[in-house]
């Protein structure tokens, strides 16, 4: 595995490896690695040659009181999982040099990242897609593959592609969950005991309104209150939002489809987790 830190050679190494013919697959992600992040490396090694990946915790994308000196940064450990994983080249960026000097353009998400996390981040997603932008343009990979943990940045990435030309496919790869259906995240890390086990009904929320939808319930309304009932059974759990949209457009109606989603975010102490789930149906490749 080569692990490089400056922009300059992660593009010699990307562009040394295509003009040997190899197809360049990307996982992009801030660290603190786990099962899930190495799921996204298999499924970029099942259509690529070369797979690269980038850890950076983006400043960007913080809030002020947000957990950005908190955000957990494992470098070592994380090394040593990315080269296990068989991924390639390593691209470890400081801060100064993905944003050196005086910054004066950022990407906006418009009135598709305005809701739910946009809503509850504001600023999150700009910079989560300006980063992304970057990244993209860094590395020119041929895809790039993302968790359908965060249903919402994945949606804002593919519009970010569409509507800016940038010629990387995205592949979505599905939530890795423990056996008792927490999904995966470098932020489970900071639950204690209790909290962890009160972490499930973000699971179980969702498994409500899904169970309700099978059920024949379609009123978005009553759907939403069959998985708030569950999230709101234990004190320790804080709601952020539990919502049936429309993954497309991110948008809520009366009535649910098949094609619709249930996203949810609770804080649960001092950690904010979200995750989702479709309707019917499942969402593995």
């Amino acid at each position: 595995m080569v692990i490089v830190s400056a922009i300059a050679d992660v593009r010699d190494a990307v562009a040394t490896a295509r003009a040997a013919g190899a197809r360049i697959g990307f996982v992009p992600t801030m660290g603190a690695l786990h099962k899930g992040h190495m799921s996204l490396v298999t499924r970029a090694q099942r259509e690529a040659d070369v797979t690269v990946m980038s850890i950076f915790v983006n400043p960007l994308q913080f809030a002020p009181h947000e957990d950005l000196s908190r955000y957990p940064r494992p470098y070592e450990e994380d090394e040593g999982l990315a080269r296990e994983g068989g991924v390639d080249i390593l691209f470890r960026p400081e801060t100064e040099e993905m944003y050196p000097g005086d910054r004066v353009i950022t990407v906006s998400a418009g009135e598709l990242g305005a809701e739910w996390e946009g809503r509850s981040r504001p600023g999150h997603f700009d910079g989560v897609l300006t980063v992304v932008a970057k990244l993209f343009n860094i590395v020119q990979a041929d895809f790039a593959v993302f968790g359908r943990k965060d249903l919402q940045q994945a949606a804002l990435v593919r519009a970010l592609v569409r509507d800016l030309d940038i010629p990387t496919k995205i592949v979505l790869s599905p939530i890795v969950r423990e056996e008792d259906g927490l999904a995966l995240s470098s932020r489970n890390r900071f639950l204690v005991p209790d909290d962890r086990a009160r972490a499930t009904l973000l699971n179980r929320s969702l498994i409500a309104v899904r169970e309700s939808f099978a059920q024949g319930v379609r009123d978005t309304d009553a759907l939403e209150a069959a998985g708030l009932d569950v999230l709101r059974s234990d004190p320790g759990v804080a709601p952020d939002y539990l919502a049936v949209i429309d993954p497309g457009t991110f948008t809520r109606a009366a009535e649910a489809t098949e094609g619709f989603s249930v996203i949810v975010a609770a804080r649960i102490g001092s950690t904010r987790l979200i995750d989702n789930m479709p309707l019917a149906g499942d969402d593995q490749d």
